[in-house]
């Protein structure tokens, strides 16, 4: 990638365990894959990306205690790829393990994979309130009553 796109970013929830086992993987091996049902979204990103990477703000999601409805968790979007069968090209290679816990997660649940790199956390006094993101190509926030349930394209905070 040769630039940082400054004009879209992408908002994605994340099962908090994922997101502990994912860092594991990304700092192994380069990238950590998610799955999605939402494999549009990621096709719409690729599109207005070109080249560019892109940065993703995470929210932790089934976590215990229930999170804080912000972005606590970022990365960089390097691509996607379609799921064979449900599962990730490449097996467990760039998956959380902690996604073994799940018998499903492999076998037709993903049409595609997202994938990241750089993932950390976000130290809690710079963490973004979901609710005052705009999405892309809108012009007013989310707002209070906003509840992410998928991946979306975002204004660039």
């Amino acid at each position: 990638m040769t630039d940082k796109a400054s004009h879209v970013a992408l908002l994605a929830p994340v099962p908090y365990e994922h997101l502990l086992s994912g860092r594991a993987v990304a700092l192994e091996q380069g990238k950590v894959a998610f799955g999605t049902r939402a494999w549009q979204v990621f096709r719409k990103l690729d599109e207005l990306r070109g080249t560019m990477s892109v940065d993703v703000y995470i929210y932790a999601s089934h976590s215990n205690p229930p999170s804080a409805l912000e972005a606590s968790w970022q990365a960089v979007y390097v691509g996607q790829c379609d799921s064979l069968g449900g599962a990730h090209p490449d097996g467990m290679r760039f998956r959380p393990e902690s996604t073994l816990r799940y018998p499903n997660d492999s076998s037709g649940k993903w049409a595609a994979f997202w994938e990241v790199r750089d993932l950390a956390e976000i130290e809690p006094k710079k963490r973004l309130s979901i609710r005052s993101m705009t999405g892309f190509g809108r012009k007013k926030a989310f707002g209070s009553t906003f509840w992410p349930e998928g991946p979306l394209l975002i204004e660039h905070p």
